[in-house]
């Protein structure tokens, strides 16, 4: 094996905690088989987030333009507005991806058992953009973010760290 000579060793990806966010959803509207694969909205219909330098709500509205895919991962596809508790918006945009093992899609069908299934056993990630004119803010402009995703009764829950 051959090292390429222009590399060089870089520091390790580091995170750290952003905030803890519940959102809740709409029923869903399914559009359909399309040549892409079934599209389906889960609409937020509020919610909360939290962590060690902001806090608010999520406002409804916004949600999730998900495609599931032939292959049976779903393609996520998130907008969403968020409120601070000192009344600031905050765009907050994320592609992702949900990978359901088969032993357990008839579980995850299942509106009572599917948020009781240990969140270990499925991968549902993220990548949070954020967009907003506020001052107090502005640093979140240039954050790139990870989110670890899980179900909830009646929604959807992330875990949102900043790539340091």
């Amino acid at each position: 094996m051959t090292t390429d000579r222009r590399t060089r060793a870089v520091d390790e990806i580091r995170t750290a905690h952003l905030f803890d966010m519940v959102a809740d959803l709409d029923p869903r509207l399914d559009f359909g088989g399309g040549p892409l694969g079934r599209r389906v909205l889960f609409g937020a219909g509020g919610g909360t987030f939290h962590g060690p330098r902001l806090r608010g709500t999520v406002l409804p509205g916004g949600g999730d333009w998900a495609l599931f895919r032939p292959d049976g991962v779903m393609a996520l596809d998130v907008r969403l507005t968020l409120r601070t508790d000192d009344d600031e918006l905050l765009y907050m945009t994320y592609s992702g991806r949900w990978v359901t093992p088969p032993d357990l899609k008839a579980d995850m069908a299942d509106p009572v058992e599917r948020h009781r299934i240990d969140p270990a056993r499925y991968y549902f990630r993220t990548n949070p953009l954020f967009e907003t004119g506020s001052k107090r803010y502005a640093w979140m402009n240039d954050l790139v973010c990870v989110g670890s995703g899980y179900l909830v009764d009646g929604g959807i829950a992330y875990r949102i760290s900043q790539v340091l």
